[in-house]
């Protein structure tokens, strides 16, 4: 209770600065539990379980920020993908990365933790208060490639599926890249339809 009223005062830096020392913590804690396998053959076994659920994985060369940073694994006794997910919210200028998301869970279940009204962070609710108070709800694309000038091309994903059905017949280069739009700018992103390449 202290704490947050506390937090009250503070300024909106300070909201930032708090949450990115939180994510960092996080992260570290994480990461001495996530495998670090980076063999060509752990790889093509990632790619081949990939194929398997008909998602088209990508792994970029040695030296690509993209390949450093990312954490995607297979647990094979649940036979099940672990994905590095990253959020966009362009309406708050936020990003965000999530380690560990299961495949089988549903894509609103894994936004609770930012936009919902009540069971998100409430250092994450704060800077992304203009998603959480929204009437209006929320649509989420998937980045499929980067273009220059930032322009991207998204496809479009089920709120309702996991995020194994999602990524079904798609191209990740990686990993997922979520951008997380109020359905009222949802307009401005030229999608593709659900197909991966188009």
């Amino acid at each position: 209770m202290v704490f947050f009223f506390f937090c009250d005062y503070l300024k909106q830096s300070d909201y930032r600065f708090l949450e990115d020392a939180g994510r960092l913590v996080d992260c570290a804690a994480r990461d001495r539990l996530l495998p670090r396998q980076t063999s060509n053959k752990f790889l093509n076994f990632m790619k081949n379980r990939a194929r398997k659920h008909s998602i088209d994985l990508k792994i970029l060369p040695i030296g690509f920020a993209k390949r450093k940073m990312n954490s995607t694994y297979f647990h094979k006794k649940e036979q099940r993908f672990y994905w590095h997910v990253k959020f966009q919210f362009p309406q708050s200028e936020a990003e965000y990365t999530e380690k560990g998301v299961p495949d089988n869970k549903i894509l609103h279940k894994i936004l609770e933790r930012y936009i919902d009204p009540t069971e998100s962070d409430p250092v994450i609710r704060q800077r992304l208060q203009i998603y959480t108070s929204s009437p209006s709800g929320v649509k989420v694309f998937m980045v499929l490639d980067q273009k220059k000038l930032g322009l991207g091309r998204y496809v479009e994903l089920d709120l309702q599926k996991s995020l194994l059905d999602n990524l079904h017949n798609k191209t990740v280069i990686e990993f997922p890249t979520l951008c997380v739009v109020l359905k009222d700018f949802a307009g401005d992103f030229a999608t593709c339809g659900q197909a991966s390449i188009c």
